[in-house]
């Protein structure tokens, strides 16, 4: 297949529900022949739109503009009205996770139910297998029952599986968000490697910080009419104008978790370790060659409280442990937040601060603290610690990274637009006409 060769094709599609005022209006309409009591809603009027190989279109629009009812028309789960649509190549659509699941299987035997429905025969569902449970991570739970798992669990399932039958075309709508944060993560790197691999895929989310993120076109769909097809940058900015309010401070709901959270922290038991109290991430990125280890690190208030939510109007201390196993004379200290798309969106480290902290021996264990506010814009993320040093012959050598070691979760009593939050100094004075 040519590589901007296209994928989809469609023209002039259009999609309409009838409505009907009540159950008898249509039962008449069924059973008296020239009786047409309904109205008729246009899902989707006259669209015409191609996505060529490779290509990553974005599919942006308010509640109701008719981006499902697209979604749903190309993966063949609905019929249009009129108009032509043509789609080469095999498709995994992350719409309605688990829809091809059998309640009274177990996990295991859906694994095979759903590499059927996708058209895998059983030597590809068997190399795929393993893959798909490994990603999963649902343990002993893969041989009992889907019927008794937890909406987690259904959901961890049903992604890998969707995710891992190595499709030419890939549609994500707004899923990307499923499970424990720690999942979420490795959802948002397998989205990653999908688009190293060249291929296609449609993704809708209302998050447009994705869409300039993971997007190399963006479509608008409003009322059904596509009003938008372009530049991506050039698209948010018009769907932002199209659409009213921003994003919003914790609801009452989220700030009593929080609090109990906090709660449950004063009265937790002391452990060995300062991680074993935070979310660790299973899938760490860790290297370097462990003539200094980071042996453990985690994130406290000025009284020395964990955190597990980071409020960013308030200082914080992020710590370190590092363990030297030889003789370091002045390593660096770092510290780095990430976005779950790997992005660095702020960091440090004792080099910066002009600050040298001498030699240290072998067997030696410090303690290193990172003071300040995180004025982050209320989200997830990924908090790292690695230990480096400048050697003999002025090279950076790295001794240990714990990259992406803590999933954290800046939150905000303020609104933020943005990345950062900034508090502004605004006075406002009338002025003489």
């Amino acid at each position: 297949m040519q590589e901007n060769s296209k994928m989809i094709e469609i023209h002039n599609l259009t999609k309409t529900y009838k409505l009907y005022a009540s159950k008898k209006a249509r039962l008449l309409e069924v059973i008296l022949p020239g009786y047409h009591k309904h109205a008729e809603f246009k899902a989707l009027d006259q669209l015409t739109l191609d996505v060529k190989k490779g290509e990553v279109l974005g599919i942006l629009g308010k509640n109701g503009a008719g981006k499902s009812t697209l979604l749903k028309i190309i993966t063949g789960v609905a019929t249009q009205t009129s108009g032509t649509i043509q789609v080469k190549g095999k498709i995994s659509s992350l719409l309605e996770l688990g829809t091809a699941f059998n309640l009274e299987l177990t996990g295991e035997e859906n694994i095979y139910q759903h590499g059927q429905v996708m058209g895998l025969s059983k030597k590809e569902i068997e190399a795929k297998k393993q893959e798909i449970i490994d990603f999963a991570d649902i343990g002993e739970h893969l041989y009992q029952p889907v019927k008794t798992y937890s909406s987690g669990m259904f959901a961890r399932l049903a992604f890998a599986c969707a995710i891992n039958v190595d499709p030419d075309i890939l549609i994500v709508d707004e899923v990307l968000s499923v499970g424990d944060m720690a999942f979420q993560l490795k959802c948002f790197k397998k989205f990653q490697e999908f688009k190293t691999k060249g291929k296609t895929i449609l993704f809708v989310t209302h998050n447009v910080s994705d869409i300039l993120k993971n997007c190399t076109r963006t479509i608008i769909l409003e009322n059904g009419l596509k009003v938008f097809d372009g530049d991506v940058k050039e698209g948010v900015e018009l769907y932002k104008k199209m659409i009213t309010g921003n994003a919003k401070g914790p609801t009452l709901e989220q700030s009593k978790k929080k609090e109990d959270i906090l709660e449950n922290q004063h009265h937790k038991e002391e452990t060995d370790s300062w991680k074993s109290h935070f979310i660790e991430n299973p899938n760490l990125i860790e290297y370097g060659n462990h003539k200094a280890e980071v042996i453990d690190y985690g994130i406290f208030d000025l009284q020395g409280q964990y955190l597990t939510m980071i409020d960013n109007e308030k200082e914080v201390v992020l710590k370190s442990k590092i363990k030297f196993n030889e003789t370091i004379d002045n390593p660096i200290f770092t510290m780095t937040i990430k976005d779950f798309n790997g992005i660095e969106i702020v960091g440090t480290n004792t080099m910066n601060e002009k600050i040298y902290p001498g030699k240290f021996e072998k067997n030696d264990i410090i303690e290193v603290s990172f003071q300040q506010k995180l004025p982050l814009a209320p989200n997830k993320y990924t908090l790292s610690f690695s230990c480096t040093y400048i050697n003999a012959k002025g090279e950076l050598e790295v001794l240990n990274r714990k990259y992406e070691a803590l999933l954290i979760e800046i939150i905000s009593a303020k609104d933020t637009v943005g990345f950062l939050r900034i508090d502004s100094q605004i006075t406002i004075e009338r002025t003489k006409k």
